[in-house]
């Protein structure tokens, strides 16, 4: 459940067959020119050129050959609509979905449609194994697309294998057949500079062999808010639908990045592309070339960052590691004794920032090892160690999280006495509301029956049917009991208090609200 405000829109780079993607002018493919050479092995440095290279002419034309434009065909099932006759045929003793005397006799069968994809991928090795993203090769269904076709500067075409897809990391490795194929080597993205020149070669809106070139706006670019891979270089070189799986290369012409996304609220490049470093894309395809699955610890925790309004109402720095939303039971954080409202502040000896999140600390930890944590737990820093498991694969952990956010606005909940320093009117929360908004069974708190709009919680997205479950990490029922902890709050000169909120069958999130002056 999501509490905040409005975000930049964030898109994948890749394009829809026949169409852009989120709407558009229609398109075809085309090939670039046929670079000079293969890329060679070449020294790994990220030190630039003195001065602005006066062409990328040389570059891209050693690079080309190895970067190619990937297209998938899907055949899916298209749910039909209620047949508008259907009513006119059983009224006049017809059947619907049968021909009228003199026509055909076939029943209606199953409609489908041809769906794909149009975007990039390189070629990493002479006996071609192809890296892109994974949700270019991604079904409509939640499988995989029926056929990969590989199209190369030449415009040869190949069809490809899907030898590994990572949805965590959404990353891919293809395989076509061939032998001495042009090849580009993995650069090393750690040591990327802010300002340090980059190109991009891919496919965008199906033009092919395209290159763009900028410099590196922005390291470990977090874009969710979550995950061990929300950590993009960031780059002002021109990024657009269809460039997604394609190389963003240094001045060697070494990998250092996977195009991916881009951050757009009119789905073209604004200046803002987003890249999967090669630091953390070379291990998982490594991996999946080995045919197996990439290896990641798990903790089992739901986890929020610590923003202003979270770390005043703990008495806590901004931004000092991360607050434990959820605990899953008998997972490893469960049996180190991690609890719902801890705050995590350090893994395995490095602090928990913005840029290093718990769940990219604890994803490159060994499965299986000892690992320290130090957590703050009402005001007092704790000790403990856990024991990473292996992380379930995301199908497996969409189950366990259940669905998404849940609007009550239909459910009626009664309006009760006003909390005004928060600007909240909440009511206690009874098995028949419960039920109305679709809480699960054994569901505690108290239930928001209006919120002022011009209050903080207004800002912060609560809404009429939410129910505070605890404040300041408190379990409350009452909302006297809500005005007791907010007035305690007070008292220890605080600005704000954290609110645990549920909302439907969504898991519940932590929200620091400001506490109104008196």
């Amino acid at each position: 459940m999501s509490f905040l405000k409005e975000s930049p829109i964030v898109r994948y780079a890749y394009g829809v067959a026949g169409a852009l993607l989120l709407g558009g002018t229609a398109f075809s493919i085309a090939t670039g020119p046929v670079g000079a050479q293969v890329a060679q092995n070449s020294p790994n440095s990220m030190t630039p050129r003195p001065g602005a290279p006066m062409s990328f002419a040389d570059l891209a034309a050693r690079l080309q050959p190895a970067v190619v434009n990937i297209s998938t065909k899907q055949r899916i099932t298209v749910k039909q609509q209620a047949d508008p006759f259907e009513e006119f045929f059983r009224r006049f003793g017809g059947q619907p979905g049968v021909a009228g005397p003199g026509d055909s006799t076939t029943p209606a069968q199953p409609q489908t449609r041809e769906t794909g994809s149009l975007g990039s991928g390189f070629i990493i090795s002479p006996d071609g194994y192809i890296v892109t993203n994974n949700h270019l090769i991604a079904g409509e269904n939640g499988g995989t697309v029926d056929t990969v076709t590989v199209i190369m500067t030449d415009r040869k075409e190949y069809s490809a294998r899907i030898i590994g897809r990572d949805t965590a990391s959404d990353l891919a490795l293809l395989k076509i057949d061939g032998a001495n194929l042009p090849f580009v080597n993995w650069g090393d993205s750690t040591r990327a500079r802010v300002g340090d020149w980059v190109v991009a070669i891919g496919n965008p809106y199906g033009l092919g062999g395209t290159v763009t070139a900028g410099i590196i706006s922005a390291l470990h670019r977090g874009i969710t808010g979550a995950g061990a891979y929300d950590r993009y270089i960031q780059t002002d070189a021109s990024i657009n639908m269809g460039n997604s799986g394609g190389p963003m290369f240094d001045l060697n012409g070494n990998v250092i990045g996977i195009n991916s996304a881009l951050i757009s609220p009119t789905g073209a490049s604004v200046g803002i592309g987003l890249a999967i470093p090669a630091e953390l894309a070379q291990p998982v395809i490594e991996t999946l070339r080995k045919g197996q699955r990439p290896s990641r610890g798990y903790l089992g925790v739901g986890l929020q960052p610590l923003d202003e309004n979270i770390a005043a109402s703990l008495g806590l720095p901004k931004d000092m590691g991360e607050i434990v939303r959820s605990v899953q039971p008998n997972d490893p954080a469960a049996r180190a004794g991690i609890q719902q409202g801890d705050v995590i502040v350090r893994v395995a000896g490095q602090n928990v920032t913005p840029d290093q999140t718990v769940s990219y600390l604890i994803a490159n930890t060994q499965v299986g090892a000892r690992v320290p944590v130090e957590v703050i737990r009402d005001g007092h820093r704790q000790s403990l160690v856990v024991v990473p498991a292996q992380r379930p694969t995301e199908e497996a952990l969409a189950k366990q999280a259940g669905g998404g956010d849940v609007a009550n606005d239909g459910a009626t909940v009664p309006t009760g006495p006003a909390t005004k320093a928060l600007g909240l009117s909440l009511q206690p929360l009874s098995s028949q509301i419960a039920q109305a908004l679709s809480l699960p069974p054994g569901t505690h708190g108290v239930v928001v029956t209006a919120v002022d709009p011009s209050s903080d919680a207004a800002d912060k997205g609560l809404k009429r049917g939410d129910v505070i479950v605890s404040v300041n990490r408190a379990l409350v029922t009452t909302p006297a009991q809500v005005s007791a902890a907010v007035a305690t709050a007070r008292a220890a000169n605080r600005t704000s208090v954290l609110l645990l909120v549920k909302r439907g069958i969504a898991p519940e999130a932590f929200i620091g609200i400001n506490i109104a002056p008196r």
